[in-house]
C-alpha cells in the first residue's frame, strides 16, 4: 500500500491553513449534522452495542445526539494517525476463538494500518499492517461488517473496496474475492438485528451478506430509520401494539422473539437494540397473526388457525418442502391453539387450547396428545420455557412457574407480572 504522509501535506498547505478564514471555516464545520444528510466513513458498535457513526475526525453515539471529536472516544487513533477519518470498522464475532481475545473488540483500519480497541482503550501491540491480521485484504478500504456462523457460511468478516467484496473467514484466515456490480459503492457497512446494510450518500440498502442480493424497495434515507431528525420520522404510520402477546419461541442458541399482531421482535438482541418488523420478513409465507410458536432441534414450528408451518431455524429462515400442512396430520389435533412451548433438551411439545394442556411427543410415530391436563390459569395468550421457568403470558401480564408439573397440577396462582412496554414495543 502506498500511504500518505500527512505531514509532507500539512508542510505544502500550510500557508493555506494558516489563513484565519480557513480557521475559522474549519471550526464552524468541526461538528456535522447528521439530518442534513451525511455519507458516514464507518459505523460499528462497541462490546456494550452502544453504536457509532463516523464523519471525518467526529462520531455520533447512538441514533440521536450531536457530533463530538473522536479522540474524545477513541484516543490513540489521533495520536497514531493524524488522517483526520477512519475508513471502515466492525465490531469482531468470535466466540469460538481461542482463546476469546478478539471477541467484541471493534477494528478500525486508516490507511494500511488496523486498530483494535477494547472498552474504547487500544489493544496492546496495535496498529498493525492490515496484511498482518487480515492477510489478503487490501488497504484503503471502503467499508467492514461482521458476519457470524449461521447468517454467513462460517464465522466471517466482509471487507468492502469499490464493488469488490472480500469475505474472510475468521478461523482459517481465508479470503474469497467476489464482484458485486450490483450493489451500491459502501462508504460504510452494518449489522443490525441479524440485517445487513450498506451506506451510500445519505442512503442504506439492506443485501443479503453471502450473494449480496437486495430484496425490497431499495435504497431508502438513512434519516428515516437510523437516526432520530424531526422532518424524517420513521414509521409515522405505525402504531405500537396494546401488550398482549399472540406467541413466543425460544431456539438451542438462544435466539428468542416475542409475536404480537402481524409483528415479531428479537428479545435477546437487547444489547444492539430492539425493533418489531413484520412477521413475513423473516417467515415470508406467513400472513398476518400466530397462535403459536416453538422450536425443536434445528425447526421451528408456527401454528396458525389449522395449519402448521415448519422452517429450518438457521438464518434466513427456510420453508421445509410440503409446508404448511393441516395441524391434524402433525401434531394429531385440531386448531386453533391458545400457546405451545417445549423445554430444553426435551421433545416433548405442550400446546395449550383452551384451559387445557395437551402434551405431545415429538418423537412418536404418529404424534398425538399422550395426556391432558386442566389448567387453573385462564384466557392464556402465549407461553414459552426458559431458565428461569415456564412463563404463561395472559393479556399485559405473565405468571411464573417452576415447570410444566406445576403449571399442569397447581392450583394456586403465582404472583402476576407486568410485561415491559419498552422490552416488547407494545403499550399497555
Amino acid at each position: 500500500c502506498i500511504e500518505l504522509i500527512y505531514d509532507e501535506l500539512i508542510q505544502l498547505n500550510a500557508p493555506f491553513l494558516d489563513h484565519p478564514h480557513v480557521q475559522e471555516d474549519s471550526h464552524h464545520h468541526a461538528k456535522f449534522d447528521r439530518c442534513k444528510g451525511i455519507e458516514f466513513d464507518a459505523i460499528a458498535p462497541d462490546e456494550k452495542g452502544n453504536t457509532f457513526f463516523f464523519k471525518g475526525d467526529h462520531l455520533w453515539k447512538g441514533f440521536s445526539g450531536p457530533a463530538e471529536l473522536a479522540n474524545g472516544t477513541f484516543k490513540e487513533l489521533d495520536e497514531y494517525h493524524h488522517l483526520g477519518h477512519v475508513d471502515a470498522a466492525f465490531r469482531m464475532h468470535n466466540k469460538d476463538g481461542d482463546p476469546l481475545k478478539d471477541h467484541d473488540h471493534i477494528f478500525f483500519f486508516l490507511g494500511d494500518k488496523v486498530f483494535s480497541y477494547y472498552n474504547h482503550s487500544l489493544e496492546k501491540g496495535y496498529p498493525l499492517e492490515i496484511q498482518q491480521v487480515f492477510p489478503g485484504i487490501p488497504c484503503h478500504l471502503d467499508a467492514a461488517v461482521e458476519c457470524p456462523k449461521g447468517e454467513c457460511i462460517t464465522d466471517s468478516v466482509l471487507f468492502f473496496k469499490g464493488h469488490e467484496v472480500y469475505s474472510f473467514d475468521i478461523k482459517t484466515k481465508t479470503v474469497k474475492k467476489k464482484l458485486w456490480n450490483h450493489l451500491p459503492n459502501c462508504t460504510s457497512a452494518f449489522r443490525w438485528l441479524e440485517h445487513y446494510y450498506c451506506f451510500h450518500g445519505h442512503n442504506f440498502t439492506r443485501f443479503n451478506p453471502v450473494s449480496g442480493e437486495v430484496e425490497g424497495n431499495y435504497p431508502k434515507d438513512a434519516r428515516r430509520y437510523f437516526m432520530r431528525c424531526q422532518d424524517f420520522g420513521h414509521g409515522a404510520e405505525h402504531r405500537k401494539p396494546r401488550c398482549k402477546l399472540d406467541a413466543m419461541s425460544m431456539d438451542d442458541t438462544g435466539k428468542t422473539y416475542a409475536f404480537i399482531e402481524s409483528m415479531y421482535i428479537r428479545l435477546d438482541s437487547h444489547r444492539d437494540g430492539s425493533h418489531p418488523f413484520p412477521i413475513t420478513r423473516s417467515w415470508k409465507e406467513v400472513s398476518g397473526r400466530v397462535d403459536a410458536v416453538f422450536n425443536h432441534g434445528d425447526r421451528i414450528y408456527i401454528i396458525q388457525g389449522n395449519q402448521i408451518y415448519i422452517y429450518k431455524s438457521a438464518t434466513p429462515y427456510t420453508l421445509i418442502e410440503g409446508y404448511p400442512k393441516p395441524l391434524k396430520d402433525e401434531l394429531g389435533i385440531e386448531g386453533p391453539v391458545n400457546a405451545a412451548f417445549l423445554c430444553a433438551n426435551e421433545h416433548v411439545v405442550h400446546i395449550i387450547k383452551g384451559q387445557k394442556m395437551l402434551d405431545i411427543d415429538l418423537a412418536a410415530t404418529p404424534r398425538a396428545a399422550k395426556s391432558e391436563f386442566p389448567l387453573s390459569i385462564a384466557d392464556i395468550d402465549a407461553a414459552i420455557c426458559d431458565a428461569e421457568g415456564v412463563k404463561v403470558y395472559v393479556g399485559a401480564k405473565y405468571y411464573l412457574y417452576q415447570s410444566p408439573r406445576i403449571l399442569a397440577m397447581g392450583k394456586i396462582m403465582p404472583v402476576a407480572h407486568k410485561i415491559s412496554p419498552e422490552k416488547f414495543g407494545c403499550e399497555e
